[in-house]
């Protein structure tokens, strides 16, 4: 049986956080394949629907990548993605996935090799946790 590759979706900023990713792959940092990338204006477009959709389509594991606190260049956007993410997580404990399959990070476009480390500590705690349980079939109802 080969080992578990989890499969990680990152929703990325266009100017801090995806611009970190190309940072990462230009200083030719090795961090783990497992991370599929959706380029955002700004991760204040992302919805708790998007990060819940991604699991049942697949993913082992989601981030959301934004620029600082403070320093959204849509002034706000990471800090209801921030809320967004804690909603999604309590929504994952309800129906029974662990909620540490979710993250929200900050980076500047200048922190590439922040980035490599974001996709090495979320494949690792993935791994950690193997697949994720998103079977929806119901269970029988005893009486």
């Amino acid at each position: 049986m080969s080992e578990f590759e989890p499969k990680i979706v990152a929703y990325c900023c266009d100017f801090c956080a995806f611009a970190a990713a190309d940072l990462a792959g230009a200083m030719r940092l090795q961090y783990p394949p497992n991370v599929r990338i959706i380029r955002l204006p700004c991760t204040g477009k992302v919805d708790a629907i998007h990060l819940m959709k991604a699991f049942e389509q697949g993913a082992d594991g989601v981030f959301v990548a934004g620029c600082l606190e403070g320093q959204c260049h849509y002034l706000e956007g990471n800090l209801r993605a921030r809320k967004r993410v804690a909603y999604a997580k309590r929504l994952l404990a309800e129906v029974q996935i662990e909620p540490e399959r979710i993250d929200m990070f900050n980076l500047s476009s200048a922190m590439g090799g922040r980035f490599a480390e974001i996709v090495k500590e979320m494949t690792q705690r993935i791994k950690e946790m193997g697949p994720a349980n998103t079977d929806r079939r119901q269970q029988p109802v005893e009486s």
